[in-house]
């Protein structure tokens, strides 16, 4: 099938919902049932080594009420030191979702860094209509994100 405007538009339905969460009723940050950020993946990676790695228990920060784990203490210690610049954007939920006002799920080999800031995606597939206009889609995402945070 094709994804023209049409195919698009029922994907997005089906994939992100109808109805717009605000953050009072979802976590501040998108973590597991375990409170963990990204799945355990390692934030700075995406940074450092230009790729999602998994995180160690044995070294871990807590940030916004959510446990990021990290690959290395070197790692642990550069978010520590920095956590704003590390954390994903939107609280770790996926930004082309938030560019509709959803907060979704992520996989975390989904991801863009832009101007310095991580965005993970729902999946590869997000993550490829996500590249096509990255700077608009950060724009109208950001103001969501603004009004969804306001609400908590």
């Amino acid at each position: 099938m094709a994804l023209n405007g049409k195919n698009l538009w029922v994907a997005l339905v089906f994939i992100f919902g109808l109805s717009t969460p605000t953050l009072a009723d979802v976590a501040k940050v998108n973590v597991d049932g375990s409170g963990v950020a990204i799945n355990g993946y390692d934030p700075v990676a995406y940074f450092e080594m230009a790729k999602p790695v998994k995180g160690s228990k044995s070294f871990k920060a807590t940030h916004d009420g959510a446990t990021y784990q990290f690959a290395s203490k070197r790692h642990l210690g550069l978010f520590k030191a920095n956590p704003e610049k590390y954390a994903p954007e939107y609280g770790g939920y996926c930004a082309f979702g938030m560019r509709y006002g959803q907060t979704s799920k992520v996989d975390p080999n989904a991801w863009t860094i832009v101007d310095g800031k991580l965005y993970l995606q729902y999946s590869q597939g997000t993550q490829a209509v996500w590249r096509t206009k990255p700077q608009e889609y950060i724009t109208i995402a950001n103001q969501l994100w603004k009004k969804l945070a306001k609400t908590n």
